[in-house]
């Protein structure tokens, strides 16, 4: 089939890892307009979004455990898909990605996309410091030549086939019913006063809008996500995350799985 009008990047990405991943799995598409979607801050719950008939979309979202993340899901339902041919990644932190990916493919398909890749990257994990060292650096050269690859693949499977009927459904790993999802808590990151300048970084990168900002910074535990993007995003490490389980958490997957995972991919085959 000719490909797509235009390359739709639409995703969740906190600290910015799912986004580079898409970024490069577009590259090999740039002959073509390549257009964003960022669902990650609290605007993304009202802004007006295009329409993406005669699109290829890429739909990125962070893996939390094992799940898409709650706030994710509910941007990604205001997508329509109209028909339009996706490709599905899931971003981990190198311990599993479990349901995450199977979940993507049922929402995108609830929202009219056809799903024909997905795909399993790992990145930092949101816990990690340099005390409890998570995936540091990915996705980094190697994970994102990889993507390139799967974009280039994406491009070549597209053009062998007269439409999207012409591809067999994806099958992805994943069960049904999903796994249980992360349980709400009051836990957030905290501010070290003596450290912080009330720069508001933090709360510019707040995807639920749990921090603000006065003469201190406030953080509504119940909002938060545990994504840690104010803590990455912090210029002078005032945002640390002291929760004693939080922490126990990230020394386990620091030694428990610390050896270093690859991505997964899967692409839909063409009917024989």
């Amino acid at each position: 089939m000719t490909l797509c009008s235009a390359v739709t990047l639409a995703y969740f990405s906190p600290t910015g890892t799912t986004r580079a991943v898409l970024e490069a799995l577009a590259e090999p598409l740039a002959s073509i307009e390549v257009r964003h979607i960022d669902l990650t801050l609290p605007g993304a719950e009202t802004q007006k979004l295009p329409e993406l008939e005669s699109n290829l979309v890429l739909l990125g979202v962070p893996v939390y455990a094992g799940r898409v993340p709650e706030t994710a899901v509910r941007r990604l339902r205001r997508l329509s898909g109209h028909g339009a041919p996706a490709v599905l990644v899931v971003v981990y932190g190198n311990r599993a990605f479990e349901d995450a990916l199977v979940e993507l493919s049922d929402i995108a398909r609830e929202r009219g996309f056809v799903p024909i890749a997905g795909a399993a990257f790992i990145g930092e994990h949101s816990y990690s410091t340099p005390a409890t060292l998570i995936a540091a650096g990915r996705p980094d050269v190697a994970d994102l030549a990889r993507a390139r690859v799967l974009g280039q693949t994406v491009r070549d499977r597209l053009a062998e086939v007269a439409d999207l009927a012409s591809m067999q459904p994806l099958q992805l790993p994943g069960n049904r019913p999903y796994r249980q999802g992360m349980s709400p808590s009051e836990v957030a990151p905290e501010t070290d006063r003596g450290l912080c300048t009330l720069c508001e970084a933090c709360a510019r990168v707040c995807p639920v809008a749990a921090i603000t900002v006065g003469d201190r910074v406030l953080t509504d535990g119940a909002a938060c996500i545990l994504c840690c993007a104010c803590v990455k995003a912090c210029p002078t490490g005032a945002r640390t995350m002291a929760d004693p389980g939080v922490r126990h958490t990230a020394h386990w997957l620091a030694t428990e799985h610390g050896a270093r995972k690859e991505a997964e991919i899967f692409i839909s085959e063409v009917r024989g």
